[in-house]
């Protein structure tokens, strides 16, 4: 039945109509871009990705139904009950999708509204498994990365690869817990072992001793499970204290403002997994300039994720001729994802959008010939094995 609905879809698409008659009595399709625009967070979501929503409205046309697209943007501060309350407001008020959000613990209280009210969210920054998991929901779709793809997609190659013995200095919240699960997962079933963890409080300033103790495990390799400024705190002091020797270390959360921010001095030779680049390809390069030209500097993770979301959430209400959520939630899974990053993307039941992740290697600053050509790509991950097999999900959308 999905196959017959979404030739359907294309074959209206094609031909420039609808599935059904647009209906204007609607009222305007109104978009939320809730966003970290004051903390932490906001370099790598924020100012970008409501601009990545806004090129996605430019692009599709800026009007849908027969009318022009409205877009509103807010700052969740980093806190479920801000951010919860602002949802509720923008769904109450006529809101009919909210993008990006970002932080995990303000995205799980507005999957759960989403739910209640019957609405719409797409998660681009957010990157809790749990959101095609077991808080997974029909109102709810994951565009980006996910704590999954972090924590398997690397140790196990690397594990295959030899470097079989791993030591875990994980951030001690839920984030960093739930790495710490699958990262073990992972190595063990790659035929590795774990032989030891430390964690450390989000926010810590001094690294040593979690870094001292990683070295003296003999661990071939030391991930770390923590991320923005803790991740970058503890590569800048494995470099400063001149650890490693033969072990690797292993960031699994580094975004691209993260190796801006350390400096390819610090970060070069640094392996580590990833959903977007903007010099993967032409089509990349081409919006990633675009991008740039309008904000100043080269789009994240989220931002790219924020503008697929968008567009394809409004390439849904067309072909759906109608913003009526259930409709337009089935016609989203129906149809696959088209645009610069990605080729016939699937949807999944649970939500999880099904495009490929990639290995990056921070470049040497002699290899680098710009100030934002900080990656090269090692490998490209195919897309089942980039995210939770559906064999193993708990969510209840999914039918085992």
């Amino acid at each position: 039945m999905k196959r017959i609905l979404a030739a359907l879809c294309a074959a209206a698409l094609f031909a420039g109509g609808t599935m059904a008659p647009l209906r204007a009595e609607e009222g305007a399709v109104k978009i939320g871009v809730l966003t970290d625009l004051s903390g932490f967070l906001s370099s790598s979501l924020g100012e970008g990705s409501i601009d990545g929503a806004r090129m996605a409205i430019e692009d599709f046309g800026g009007e849908v139904l027969g009318q022009k697209i409205e877009l509103v943007s807010a700052d969740h501060v980093n806190k479920p009950d801000v951010g919860l309350g602002i949802a509720r407001k923008w769904y109450d008020e006529g809101v009919d999708v909210i993008a990006d959000i970002g932080n995990s613990a303000v995205g799980l209280g507005v999957q759960e509204l989403a739910r209640e009210k019957k609405k719409l969210v797409l998660f681009a920054g957010a990157s809790s498994s749990a959101f095609t998991g077991k808080a997974c929901s029909p109102y709810g779709t994951q565009w980006s990365h996910d704590t999954y793809m972090f924590s398997s997609v690397l140790p196990k190659r690397l594990t295959k690869a030899g470097d079989d013995t791993w030591f875990l200095v994980v951030a001690d919240f839920a984030f960093g817990h739930a790495m710490q699960a699958d990262v073990t997962k992972a190595v063990e079933q790659a035929g590795g072992k774990v032989v030891g963890t430390v964690r450390h409080p989000p926010g810590t300033t001094d690294f040593s001793s979690f870094l001292f103790q990683a070295q003296g495990s003999g661990a071939k390799a030391v991930a770390l499970m923590n991320a923005i400024t803790d991740t970058t705190n503890s590569i800048k002091q494995w470099q400063e204290f001149q650890l490693g020797g033969q072990q690797k270390l292993i960031p699994l959360v580094l975004l691209v403002n993260d190796v801006k921010a350390l400096g390819l001095d610090a970060a070069q030779g640094v392996i580590f997994p990833t959903v977007f680049y903007w010099d993967l390809d032409d089509k990349t390069r081409a919006w990633a300039e675009r991008f740039y030209k309008r904000n100043g500097f080269m789009p994240a993770e989220a931002h790219a994720g924020t503008y697929s979301a968008v567009l394809h959430y409004l390439k849904a209400v067309k072909a759906a001729g109608t913003k009526d959520p259930d409709k337009v939630s089935a016609m989203m899974k129906a149809m696959p994802v088209n645009d610069f990053y990605s080729d016939n993307v699937e949807i999944r039941e649970d939500g999880r959008v099904m495009r490929k992740s990639y290995i990056a290697e921070a470049k040497s600053p002699a290899e680098s010939k710009g100030p934002w050509d900080l990656y090269k790509i090692l490998e490209t991950v195919p897309a089942e094995e980039s995210w939770r097999p559906l064999a193993e999900s708990d969510c209840p959308l999914v039918k085992h």
